[in-house]
């Protein structure tokens, strides 16, 4: 009788183990799950955003995991008004926006205009007559390109100095980096943006190609 009566409390303590490992499976399948929904919004935008300007992937770099994200891209005008906007918001509260545009500006009155009062301020990359600068005393990782570029029906002679496609980019709250890698990141994003809105530009006297990447960032 004893040895019966213990037969069945051993059953009983390892239909309650087996019970209890059961139902923790559950709930941290349950809670990754959860924690799985409320943290890909970035994931499930397409594979390109903004009009096909901006990979994906670059987006995911910059911006914390979120539960879910909302992209968007603005064209307004043509010829030398031509400007291309784009935006990622987050539930998580970040974004990232930037916006390229035709301007006249030759590399100099860029330079000074957004690379700070001194070198050290900014720091700067140059490719194939691209341009493209980073402010080091900003938290947004604040980053500019400049692309020599006439645009379709456009003439050059109309310039006061010379048509450029500039364009601008930030975050606006705490990125998933910091710092170096923040303004790299940023400055990419704007390089895409640059890209695209040089093609849609239809930029006059080039014939080559854009460089895929721009060189990374060293002097800082």
């Amino acid at each position: 009788m004893a040895e019966d009566a213990r037969n069945k409390e051993w059953e009983a303590t390892k239909a309650s183990a087996k019970g209890f490992v059961i139902c923790l499976t559950v709930l941290c399948l349950v809670g990754a799950a959860a924690w799985f929904a409320l943290t890909t919004g970035l994931e499930r935008l397409p594979s390109k955003v903004c009009d096909g300007a901006v990979e994906r992937d670059l987006v995911i770099r910059t911006l914390p995991r979120t539960r879910t994200a909302e992209e968007g891209a603005s064209r307004r005008h043509e010829g030398k008004d031509l400007e291309f906007s784009c935006h990622i918001y987050t539930s998580a509260d970040p974004i990232l926006s930037g916006v390229a545009e035709v301007q006249d500006a030759s590399v100099d009155s860029w330079f000074n205009h957004y690379g700070g009062m001194a070198e050290r301020d900014s720091v700067r990359i140059s490719a194939d007559g691209i341009e493209a600068l980073a402010r080091i005393d900003r938290d947004s990782g604040n980053s500019y390109v400049y692309i020599p570029c006439v645009p379709h029906g456009v003439r050059a002679s109309d310039a006061s100095e010379s048509y450029a496609i500039l364009a601008e980019a930030s975050v606006i709250g705490e990125g998933r980096i910091s710092g170096a890698a923040l303004r790299q990141a940023v400055t990419d994003f704007a390089y895409q943006l640059a890209e695209h809105t040089y093609e849609l530009a239809q930029c006059q006297g080039s014939t080559r190609d854009l460089p895929a990447d721009l060189p990374r960032y060293e002097d800082e």
